[in-house]
């Protein structure tokens, strides 16, 4: 017989319940298997759903082991479910420094400020920047229907990784970024074989402001709201490229294109792993019971 488990719902990268990247949160998922944390990853329906599957990692209350869940498959790291954890937690046991025990290593999060105006920073592993193997930049631009003409010139593609690995393009005008037109199953087929979590679009609205579009084709879902790791890649990228000079502080705008607009913070420090910064709200409504 299968247990209920209690879930939180917070929206990340927003002050406001209807903005920003809605995540599930399980703050204990110790009589949770792997297959009973998938099942209710895919009965939330979300992006990603956090689970704390060990609390007081080494008798300290802060101290967490996180395993992060889309509806059809484990992922190794989600920035936004990061940020939510953080706010959630903080909401019980007060602001500070929180440290997550994640996939992809240990994840440090500080979290200042009270009641629902609370903020979270996580610092990503050190960031990777790739070339596109020969063939596959083509072969995703003609499935995202633009070319190389559309991109823009400042800013290479490249492939970023800061926990997950992201394609990085950058569309020259902002035309052509707001009028993308994929099929969202064949995109995610691509994605699978090239081992993506999402593919990073985006435009630059001033020196250090963008916009950002991340293809996360899943069930229903064709892009994601707001993209913490996503965001640490793509400050690894400018750092790695030569494109910011650090430290640096960049804002990215994402969401618009989906009805959720949020706003992420990211700090490219001279060495070391990227700061993603942002604030995160409870959905109305929060906890419910789901099987698994």
């Amino acid at each position: 017989m299968k247990n209920s488990t209690e879930v939180l719902r917070y929206a990340a990268f927003t002050h406001t319940p209807e903005g920003g990247n809605p995540a599930g949160l399980v703050l204990d998922a110790r009589h949770l298997d792997e297959a009973g944390m998938q099942a209710v990853a895919a009965a939330v329906g979300y992006a990603e759903t956090a689970f704390v599957t060990d609390i007081a990692v080494g008798g300290d209350p802060r101290r967490s082991s996180v395993r992060y869940f889309s509806p059809i498959a484990e992922v190794p790291f989600c920035g936004h479910a990061t940020i939510a954890l953080a706010v959630a937690l903080s909401a019980r046991i007060g602001v500070g420094s929180f440290a997550f025990d994640t996939p992809v290593g240990p994840v440090v999060i500080e979290t200042e400020g009270e009641g629902d105006q609370i903020s979270a920073s996580f610092t990503a592993i050190e960031p990777q920047v790739d070339t596109f193997r020969a063939g596959v930049l083509a072969e995703l631009l003609g499935l995202l229907g633009i070319g190389e003409e559309d991109l823009d010139q400042a800013f290479p593609p490249r492939i970023a990784y800061s926990g997950n690995w992201h394609p990085v393009l950058f569309i020259r005008q902002r035309r052509v970024f707001d009028s993308l037109d994929f099929e969202p199953d064949a995109v995610r087929q691509f994605m699978n074989v090239q081992n993506w979590t999402t593919v990073a679009v985006l435009h630059r609205r001033a020196k250090q402001e963008f916009e950002a579009r991340n293809l996360f084709p899943v069930g229903v879902m064709a892009e994601d709201p707001a993209t913490g790791s996503a965001a640490a890649a793509v400050g690894g990228y400018l750092r790695v490229l030569g494109l910011v000079e650090p430290p640096a502080r960049i804002l990215i705008q994402q969401g618009r294109h989906v009805g959720r607009p949020g706003l992420l913070n990211v700090t490219v420090p001279p060495s070391g792993g990227i700061v993603v910064s942002g604030t995160a709200a409870l959905i109305p409504d929060p906890i419910s019971s789901v099987e698994g």
